[in-house]
């Protein structure tokens, strides 16, 4: 590999590193706002599963997906990871709420 292509790779190297370094940064803070979310359902004795919210949130980001280029398949199965994500930090949350009731 000559030195302009090396140099090239270092920088999309680096270009990665820093978008992988926002993108959980990202989602550090999607999850502190679910959080929240879980809260205040636990307080007001909602159930933590909204299925009409969820249905709009994924066409809305398949739809995202489509428009980036990014394939809809991939970005559902993402959604899909973080919701399991949620869904547990949800049910720790109500753990932890009725505790203090």
């Amino acid at each position: 590999m000559d030195l302009t292509s090396k140099k090239k790779l270092e920088d999309l190297r680096s270009s990665i590193d820093r978008l992988d370094t926002v993108m959980v940064n990202i989602l550090a803070e999607r999850f502190k706002q679910t959080d929240m979310v879980g809260i205040l359902k636990v307080q007001a004795g909602l159930d933590a599963l909204d299925p009409k919210r969820e249905q709009e949130q994924m066409e809305r980001l398949i739809g995202v997906a489509k428009e980036a280029n990014l394939n809809s398949a991939f970005a559902e199965n993402f959604l899909n990871v973080i919701r399991a994500e949620v869904k547990r930090n949800h049910k720790k949350l109500q753990q932890i709420e009725t505790k203090k009731t």
